[in-house]
């Protein structure tokens, strides 16, 4: 008889428990399952497509033959950057004044039409630059190339800050061949 009670007292609790849960069921339905989609990071400065405007500031070293003489340089410059992913090109005009005199010739300015080809490491672009470059002086205009380094990077998604070194070769002025290297801080209005 103890043994029907403890069925019968077993099979009623476990009923019990069963209806509750049932009843809790129908009253409150499980919640939807909660789907957490993968954020993905933006990281600062990780797209360079775009155009750009700014200045630079530095110093040069410029040969004319035999003569040699370093100086300030100043200058404006405004370009477009094509972002690949993991690779960035883009295109470049410049002028940089001097202050510069080299064997009584004075270097007026310099105009570069650049290509430039880079790394994009998030917000650092390192690049190689090279191109055309113009040189006014009081001797006369010559034409060469310019090739060198440089980096960029960006404090925000409107402005960046860089460096760049460029070997200039201008040609001839009055039978001298005129070449200097110049190294630039740079800042830029990015858009």
């Amino acid at each position: 008889m103890l043994r029907m009670k403890s069925m019968l007292l077993g099979s009623a609790l476990i009923a019990a428990g069963t209806g509750a849960a049932m009843a809790g069921s129908a009253a409150n339905p499980p919640a939807d399952p909660v789907i957490v989609e993968p954020v993905t990071p933006v990281v600062l400065g990780s797209d360079w497509t775009g155009g750009y405007v700014g200045g630079s500031l530095g110093t040069g070293t410029w040969d004319l033959g035999a003569a040699s003489s370093d100086g300030a340089n100043y200058g404006v410059h405004g370009g477009y950057d094509y972002d690949f992913g993991s690779f960035v090109l883009g295109g470049e005009v410049q002028y940089l004044g001097n202050d510069v005199t080299i064997g009584g010739t004075s270097l007026d300015g310099v105009t570069r039409v650049k290509a430039r080809l880079g790394y994009d490491a998030g917000p650092v672009l390192l690049y190689g630059v090279g191109g055309y470059g113009h040189a006014s002086t009081s001797a006369g205009d010559t034409d060469g190339y310019v090739a060198g380094l440089g980096m960029d990077y960006r404090i925000n998604d409107s402005f960046s800050v860089g460096a760049e070194y460029l070997h200039n070769d201008l040609g001839s002025v009055g039978g001298s061949e005129l070449k200097g290297n110049t190294i630039e801080a740079r800042a830029s209005f990015r858009f």
